[in-house]
């Protein structure tokens, strides 16, 4: 089952002014740069090495490329400054920022994306990432973080929005049992507290496996403050979505990030993200991401699929 990312730009198409400001920050001209696969912005996202063999990490976007991605790298970029160096992350070495242009330089992670469908081997270093992510205290930098409660606010009030305005192609599954499904995602939204660091997007593209058997996340924006396993349980949305036959109840119930995941909530949960995920697929395709509402959609379809084979289970 095959991703269709958004096409990116590359190092060449960058501005000539951005270029230099980048080997400002490294110190040395680049030399190589390679385009990386993944993800759904339409700026760079390039592995580069410098004239002295230098190697770093390279994303940049302007508005012309899509009118919210900007904002979006200079919250990456406040957050990952202050990430504490244990935690599986890259660092920040600096930025670039002309009001227009926006790129970051990040260390280079010398890993891979886990294979998808998932290999357990690699999903169990994640979760074990995840564990140790949730276990780490949150460094006073990052008090401020929005509340998970607050970020998925009206992302798991998506089903009163398909109540008021579907179409016909709507799962009728779905339609039958709105006011079960409501109920669910307002019942996750109220328990999605705590006092973990929550990254909120961790997916394949968004993970590399490294040689030392480690998984880095990557890409930051959306860090906040939240319960300690709702990241392990998105990523078990991501298993799904790539194999609807991998049995991740043996997972939910074995591992121990999910040692404090009641039933009721992981119902909950997995209601409000199919919420977000059906609503948002029904949208227009935001300026220059062509590809990312037909991946919602196959998200969509993953936590309703299981969801709906969980309530089943205890009929």
């Amino acid at each position: 089952m095959e991703t269709q990312w958004s096409t990116r730009i590359r190092w060449a198409d960058l501005p000539e002014h951005v270029k230099v400001g980048i080997e400002s920050i490294l110190g040395d001209p680049v030399v190589e740069a390679v385009g990386q696969h993944g993800g759904f912005s339409p700026g760079t996202a390039d592995r580069v090495r410098t004239i002295t063999g230098r190697r770093a990490f390279v994303k940049a976007v302007n508005p012309a490329l899509n009118s919210t991605t900007p904002g979006i790298h200079r919250k990456e970029a406040a957050i990952t400054a202050v990430l504490p160096p244990s935690l599986p992350a890259p660092s920040l070495i600096g930025k670039f920022d002309d009001g227009e242009w926006i790129a970051l330089v990040l260390t280079d992670v010398e890993g891979t994306h886990p294979q998808v469908p998932w290999h357990m081997s690699e999903l169990a270093l994640v979760l074990d990432a995840l564990l140790g992510l949730a276990r780490t205290p949150i460094p006073g930098e990052l008090e401020k973080l929005p509340r998970l409660e607050e970020e998925l606010a009206k992302d798991f009030k998506g089903w009163a929005r398909i109540r008021e305005d579907h179409t016909e192609s709507c799962d009728p599954w779905i339609l039958e049992n709105l006011d079960c499904l409501e109920r669910l995602a307002e019942f996750g939204l109220q328990n999605s507290g705590g006092s973990s660091l929550v990254h909120t997007d961790v997916r394949a593209d968004n993970i590399l496996i490294t040689r030392e058997n480690g998984a880095i996340l990557v890409d930051w924006p959306w860090a906040c403050i939240g319960s300690a396993w709702f990241d392990a349980l998105t990523v078990l949305v991501n298993v799904r979505v790539f194999d609807p036959m991998f049995d991740v109840e043996a997972v939910l119930g074995t591992h121990p990030v999910f040692s404090k995941a009641e039933a009721s909530i992981v119902d909950g949960y997995l209601s409000g993200l199919g919420a977000y995920f059906i609503d948002a697929a029904r949208q227009p395709a935001p300026q220059g991401l062509p590809t990312v509402r037909a991946f919602q959609q196959r998200q969509g379809d993953a936590v309703v699929g299981w969801l709906r084979q969980r309530l089943a289970a205890r009929d």
